[in-house]
């Protein structure tokens, strides 16, 4: 009917990846982790209350597969200091 009245699930779930991918090109290991497990949660939570079409599914999961491998043990908690 009127399409601006109905909430937008792929900006929300857009403005995440946008959030993460700004964290991750600025180094922000921590805050990219944070971004991609909020990614994850939310994806989840639109794909069982079926808010999501075929496109949008395909996509998100595509793209949640893509960034577990980029982001594997992308952590600073890992790096050792450079004084030590």
């Amino acid at each position: 009917m009127f399409k601006f009245l109905q909430p937008s699930t792929k900006s929300e779930l857009q403005e995440i990846v946008q959030s993460l991918e700004s964290n991750r090109s600025n180094n922000y290991k921590d805050n990219a982790q944070a971004d991609y497990k909020k990614l994850v949660a939310r994806y989840d939570e639109l794909k069982s209350a079926g808010k999501l079409n075929d496109k949008q599914l395909e996509y998100y999961s595509r793209l949640i597969s893509e960034y577990k491998e980029r982001l594997k043990g992308y952590t600073h908690k890992d790096q050792t200091p450079y004084w030590n």
